[in-house]
């Protein structure tokens, strides 16, 4: 008989979800896939607000990357209104970014991947564990984490969910004062980058194996970038083959020529392919690793060796294991120090003149930026008078679904043997979830028609009135 196996909750990531694996009636694996058991609907309560409070309010959607859903809301919303922020407006955009991918890169690596290296049982397997056994490691991530935090805090105006996104610009420039500050723990910040960097490489060393055979298969990768060159902020889609090749380059407004969306019905998580793959064959990957193998260069000299260092471990084709997708994290949070660097010394940084007058009109936009998790897009429609008519979020994980179930299928086959998977083995095929540093809250929104029901239960647990509705 067939039988099912089902680990709720996936425990370290943002979100509720869980996987099941369906083993064949000689106990092999069939299929097995991650299931987002939570619904939450931005994109359709969003229809109906004004636009100008898209910003602020789509920031809401997650408490991981909420800087990365205001920038690219406030993008596409310049879109529709035909705003273009000042110079120091955008830089200072980016310097938020930056900081969100230094406090981003750096919990999910210290706390959520590297438990998994610590043991095999669960008591071992949890951030108490990282500071029992490498107390170290864990201030120093911690000290990161701050260092994010305080670039988010100051200049987006709040730690958590950032406000000073406005069409147009910002509400406020950045005071010499905080400038200051943010240079002093960014000076710091490049040391502990650099530690986190020998600290990936000895982890890779200690288990060269397991991350060259890990959940390994050739997938394309997208990123934006600029003439190959890495970027974050800004630039065009870029997705390379398996074996490294352009495969295509488009505008990043014009991204709906080259991906596809469509409802699974086993997730609230959409599911996002090449066009010109079609559903099959279009899955492909975002995120550190997938930009990192898009791109060919990076601006800044220690992250761009550390790159060409991680392109010679793939021989000169895109590195395909799925654990590498923490080597890369940790290249990005280097690149993103030393970019916060860069930013911060910029004399434009401390401009004045960081917001233009907006007509109030209607449109169409789409506003893209790299979230810490992949590739963000948001694509908005909009009345004469501002009224929002239309959302679509293209988030990282609904592009990462189909390579996140082929990765957990590839971890569960390679373990199960009539049916019998321990306490370990389970956490293994939950790794391959954490290479993906899955965001829940970002990716579940409503599209097609997805059915809502709502029961009133009684004290019996019996089911006194039941009622539908279905989302258009």
């Amino acid at each position: 008989m067939s039988k099912t196996i089902t680990i709720d909750p996936v425990t370290r990531i943002e979100g509720h979800g869980k996987v099941v694996i369906t083993l064949d009636n000689a106990g092999k694996v069939s299929e097995a896939y991650f299931q987002t058991v939570e619904f939450r609907g931005f994109e359709k309560f969003c229809e109906g607000r004004m636009i100008w409070e898209m910003p602020t309010l789509t920031s809401r959607i997650c408490g991981f990357c909420p800087v990365s859903h205001h920038l690219a809301s406030v993008k596409a919303c310049e879109a529709v209104l035909g705003a273009t922020p000042p110079p120091a407006a955008v830089r200072l955009r980016e310097l938020m970014l930056m900081g969100q991918f230094i406090q981003s890169h750096a919990l999910h690596y210290y706390f959520c991947a590297i438990p998994d290296f610590l043991g095999v049982e669960p008591k071992d397997r949890n951030a108490f564990a990282m500071l029992r056994s490498n107390s170290e490691a864990a201030q120093r991530a911690v000290r990161l984490r701050k260092i994010g935090q305080d670039i988010v805090d100051r200049v987006g105006g709040g730690r958590l969910h950032p406000v000073t996104c406005i069409p147009g610009g910002l509400t406020k420039p950045l005071s010499y004062l905080d400038r200051v500050e943010l240079l002093k723990g960014v000076v710091v910040g490049q040391r502990l980058a650099k530690q986190a960097v020998e600290n990936v490489k000895s982890l890779y060393t200690g288990n060269k194996d397991t991350f060259q055979q890990f959940a390994s298969f050739a997938t394309p990768y997208l990123g934006l970038s600029e003439n190959g060159e890495l970027r974050l902020y800004e630039g065009q889609l870029r997705v390379v083959d398996e074996t490294g090749q352009l495969l295509a380059e488009c505008a990043a407004a014009d991204y709906a020529t080259l991906l596809e969306e469509s409802a699974d019905p086993r997730s609230w998580t959409k599911a996002v392919f090449l066009k010109s793959r079609g559903r099959a064959e279009g899955s492909y990957r975002v995120g550190s690793l997938a930009r990192l193998n898009a791109a060919e260069k990076i601006s800044t000299p220690l992250a761009h060796a550390e790159l060409l260092e991680l392109k010679q471990l793939g021989g000169g084709k895109p590195v395909q294991a799925s654990l590498f997708y923490h080597y890369a994290r940790i290249i990005e949070l280097l690149y993103a120090m030393e970019r916060a660097s860069e930013l911060l010394r910029d004399p434009e940084i401390l401009s004045e003149e960081v917001r233009v007058p907006v007509p109030r009109r209607g449109g169409e936009g789409v506003g893209v930026v790299e979230a810490p998790r992949g590739t963000l897009i948001h694509h908005y429609k909009a009345s004469e008078d501002g009224r929002v008519t239309h959302v679509n979020l293209v988030v990282s994980t609904a592009q990462n679904k189909t390579a996140m179930d082929r990765s957990i299928t590839s971890v569960a086959q390679s373990i199960a043997e009539s049916g019998a998977i321990d306490e370990a083995q389970l956490n293994t095929v939950e790794m391959a979830i954490r290479c993906y540093d899955p965001c829940l809250s970002c990716s579940t929104h409503a599209y097609g028609q997805m059915p809502l029901t709502v029961s009133v239960v009684g004290p019996d647990g019996a089911t006194l009135a039941s009622g539908s509705r279905r989302l258009a």
